[in-house]
């Protein structure tokens, strides 16, 4: 395919999508010969897939949208009290085949973390995955505990 072929959607684009494109143009992240970033994203440039955090009664529940994702191309860790999901989206396309228009979704390394709450054990947390919606549970992480009164010594006298 001709790398040099006009955007038919050129111009037809909404005043922020313009702003964004020329914000990226500037900063040297994507180019005209490439359409898209030029560096692979690593762990210190990953993308953050969206995330719902609810509670279902005393549980709480972390979806994380991973469409296009694999499950084994995903990882949960836990560690000093933070969750993180990690992992990869890899592109279906020989991109030296096609020529991008538009291209939004990002690919590459992604990276969400999540401090949960204090005396959450790694035996609380579960993890299912369904049609690229990635659903964690930690048992017993929304109840409310209540406050510890600390005891006050009087120094004075």
């Amino acid at each position: 395919m001709d790398k040099e072929r006009r955007n038919p959607f050129h111009g037809v684009v909404d005043a922020i999508s313009e702003w964004n494109r020329m914000r990226e143009l500037g900063s040297g992240r994507i180019g005209p010969e490439t359409g898209h970033e030029a560096r692979q994203r690593t762990h210190a440039t990953a993308w953050v897939p969206s995330t719902d955090i609810f509670a279902r009664g005393e549980d709480l529940v972390i979806r994380v949208s991973l469409s296009g994702v694999y499950p084994e191309d995903v990882e949960i860790t836990f560690s000093n009290g933070v969750l993180t999901v990690s992992g990869e989206r890899r592109s279906e396309l020989d991109e030296g085949e096609v020529t991008f228009y538009v291209r939004e979704r990002y690919y590459g390394a992604l990276r969400r973390s999540v401090t949960l709450p204090a005396g959450v054990d790694e035996d609380d947390i579960s993890a299912d995955f369904e049609n690229g919606l990635m659903e964690i549970t930690v048992r017993g992480a929304a109840a409310p505990e209540p406050p510890r009164r600390i005891e006050i010594r009087n120094r004075s006298g």
